[in-house]
């Protein structure tokens, strides 16, 4: 058997060295999404932040490629978060070896649910409270910036920092979004429009929200303001979703639209048709 140096976008099968230093707090999730919002929130806490190591449980499949993460990144982290969906059966060795190491170095460790319903057989291997592991559970489960930021603070809060944090806050169905500012309201949003430009809606999916991958709708936004079209940015969890149509049609009423630009997978018209209250526009 030999070892492979683990690279991105690689399920491993094999033994794999993912090749981390190690940090202070340690986070594994299958979902890139998750870390990849993670990863964004670190970049802007700076320098101070404890240091933080994330990793794929997809590339940590192999019993040898666990006990050198363990190795490696676990037993020196001061705080370890592992999200595993389809519970302990999904990850058995990986999460008794993480547990079991966690313990005996006296590592506080939340063992969390890789989705929204509770795992009483999992959080029976975290050694951190209920309500500290319900609370960086709630973090995951609702995504976003905001949350990705306040998860980290928390956890800074946890190692004895005195970081400010607030509580893990619900991300809606639908709504509408600002660079830099996160979600926001339409009076937000026009606040920074120019007087009597016209107005291009611009639909995406929530997921780009929860994950925090947003430089493509900031690069759109930037791009619309450029040409002197005022954006109304709106996420979606998808148009085939009632909730998120009726948010989407309510602002549509509510802001007069020249154009509507739609990046998500599927439309929801009638051939010819064309959705309410927008006009041809020259871009």
């Amino acid at each position: 058997m030999h070892l492979l140096a683990a690279k991105p976008g690689i399920v491993a099968d094999e033994p794999v060295d993912l090749g981390q230093t190690r940090g202070d707090i340690a986070v594994l999730s299958a979902a890139d999404t998750e870390l990849a919002a993670l990863a964004a929130a670190q970049a802007r806490r700076g320098a101070g932040a404890p240091s933080l190591r994330l990793a794929n449980l997809l590339q940590l499949r192999h019993p040898m490629s666990v006990d050198l993460y363990i190795d490696a990144v676990v037993q020196h982290a001061r705080l370890v978060a592992v999200r595993l969906l389809g519970g302990v059966a999904y990850w058995p060795y990986g999460i008794e070896r993480v547990a079991t190491a966690c313990r005996d170095r006296g590592i506080p460790f939340a063992a969390l649910p890789g989705d929204d319903q509770p795992d009483p057989e999992l959080a029976r291997h975290s050694t951190v409270g209920a309500d500290r592991a319900h609370r960086l559970w709630q973090y995951l489960v609702h995504g976003g910036p905001a949350n990705a930021a306040n998860f980290l603070a928390y956890a800074a809060y946890l190692l004895g920092g005195e970081a400010d944090w607030a509580e893990p806050a619900p991300l809606l169905t639908a709504g509408l979004y600002w660079p830099g500012v996160g979600t926001s309201d339409l009076p937000g949003v026009q606040a920074s429009w120019t007087m009597g430009a016209p107005v291009a809606a611009f639909v995406f999916y929530r997921a780009l929200l929860q994950a925090g991958n947003l430089e493509p709708v900031d690069a759109m936004v930037s791009a619309l303001r450029q040409r002197r079209i005022n954006p109304l940015p709106l996420y979606v969890r998808s148009l085939k979703d009632s909730v998120s149509a009726a948010i989407v049609a309510e602002a549509f009423d509510a802001a007069p639209l020249d154009v509507i630009l739609n990046a998500t997978g599927f439309a929801v018209s009638l051939p010819g048709g064309c959705a309410i209250g927008a006009r041809p526009v020259d871009l």
